[in-house]
């Protein structure tokens, strides 16, 4: 099963630019498909690699922070292909 998950991480401290960094370029180490816009990060690929990868990226990402906020979106098809028609 295939799924696209949009994640906007905010960290709550003064230093939230680096936490925010360093995820993104975890992310882009794990071989997913990533895209990214100002706002959000959006991460593709099958459910149990996307799962297993999430799981131990925002633990960890959690972990290097004392405050902060991961909100998630979760579609089941693979949307990175999407181009908007307007």
């Amino acid at each position: 099963m295939q799924i696209s998950v949009e994640l906007t991480f905010s960290p709550l401290q003064d230093d939230f630019e680096n936490h925010i960094i360093n995820f993104i370029k975890s992310l882009r180490a794990t071989g997913l498909t990533i895209r990214e816009n100002p706002l959000s990060t959006q991460v593709f690929g099958s459910y149990d690699t996307v799962m297993q990868v999430l799981n131990t990226e925002i633990k960890e990402a959690f972990e290097l922070m004392d405050k902060g906020l991961l909100y998630m979106k979760i579609v089941k098809s693979d949307r990175s292909g999407y181009e908007p028609d307007f």
